[in-house]
């Protein structure tokens, strides 16, 4: 008996390393998953908006199913919304829209239910918990999902405008104060990803083809994507280095869960000094470096051989050009010489 008691403590303690805070907080959901075409939708709707009133955001519903702690965020659609910017608690919602809306959508695909709101923040609102509490009446556990509807296309873009997944997920937790002082209502982070179908896959990659610039070739394109994430990674490190030096000075409390899970990335580091490691390293650096100094010499080794190739190409056509010209004099001279001597019978 004492032996199973300790052995289900063991796997209790096992579950609850596997979970975190916020996913023993969440009734269930600890990841969601947005599909391209609720992004397509949001951009649509945000341009139709800030063509037709200016820099206010655009606010919607989202719809999708719950699978296995998994939320799949597979359709949304728009609805009226209106606020002063002044006051953040003078907002105005659609109720009657959103039902008549979500009654229509429920015709076509019954699986689909409202699991949350989104908006183009492109930052969380000050009342945007107040917003949360109404579309708590739809779905109780309503997740918002702040979605960056802004246009990276420009190469000249400050370094602090470098972003990663257009989607931030929250979902709103009560949050206990050890002081004793009654509880707050706050938004905690949730992970998320982008995922799609096979048939979305396909829509998104012909509407890439005509996005995509045709004059970079894959390679430039790879580099130029690698060079972005580096940036996005240098962003990361220096938001963690801030909130670290903000922790020291006692400017913000302490959070356990953030300090685990920076910890548990640190651990995941590489042992620079270690000597397998540095040998690894240095004998797959050398491969690579052999492969492009190989790659560059058949290179210039083709390129002086195209050369030399086109040398004797123009060599040839310069010499048959001289010997059609030559042939052409001799056959005038020799016209010449026929026509004098036929004026000269005729005198």
């Amino acid at each position: 008996l004492i032996n199973s008691l300790i052995m289900s403590k063991v796997e209790m303690k096992d579950t609850l390393k596997g979970l975190t805070l916020s996913e023993i907080k969440i009734h269930g959901v600890h990841h969601v998953v947005v599909h391209p075409l609720v992004l397509l939708s949001v951009v649509d709707h945000f341009n139709r908006i800030s063509s037709s009133t200016g820099d206010s955001r655009a606010v919607g519903v989202l719809l999708g199913s719950i699978s296995k702690g998994v939320l799949d965020v597979s359709n949304s659609f728009a609805i009226p919304f209106e606020e002063d910017l002044k006051d953040a608690s003078v907002w105005f919602l659609d109720h009657d829209y959103l039902e008549t809306m979500y009654g229509m959508f429920r015709k076509v695909n019954a699986k689909e239910r409202i699991v949350g709101w989104y908006h183009t923040g492109p930052k969380l609102r000050n009342n945007d918990i107040s917003i949360n509490e109404l579309f708590r009446k739809y779905a109780t556990n309503s997740v918002l999902i702040v979605i960056d509807t802004r246009d990276y296309t420009n190469q000249d873009q400050p370094e602090n405008d470098l972003h990663g997944l257009p989607t931030n997920c929250y979902i709103m937790v009560e949050e206990v104060h050890d002081d004793g002082s009654p509880t707050t209502k706050t938004f905690e982070h949730l992970p998320s990803e982008v995922g799609a179908e096979e048939a979305e896959e396909v829509g998104v990659e012909h509407l890439l083809r005509d996005i995509r610039q045709k004059m970079h070739g894959t390679l430039s394109q790879r580099v130029t994507y690698q060079v972005g994430g580096l940036k996005g990674l240098t962003k990361n490190l220096k938001e963690i280095e801030t909130y670290l030096n903000a922790v020291v000075k006692n400017e913000l409390p302490m959070n356990h869960q953030i300090i685990y899970e920076l910890q548990d990335v640190l651990n995941l580091l590489p042992d620079v000094n270690f000597g397998e490691f540095v040998k690894s390293y240095e004998v797959q650096t050398n491969d690579q470096a052999a492969v492009v100094y190989l790659a560059s010499v058949v290179r210039t080794i083709i390129s002086l051989h195209n050369l030399i190739n086109n040398k004797i190409h123009n060599r040839q056509l310069e010499e048959t050009k001289k010997t059609e010209t030559t042939a052409g004099g001799d056959k005038k001279d020799e016209k010449k010489e026929k026509t004098e001597k036929d004026k000269k019978e005729e005198k």
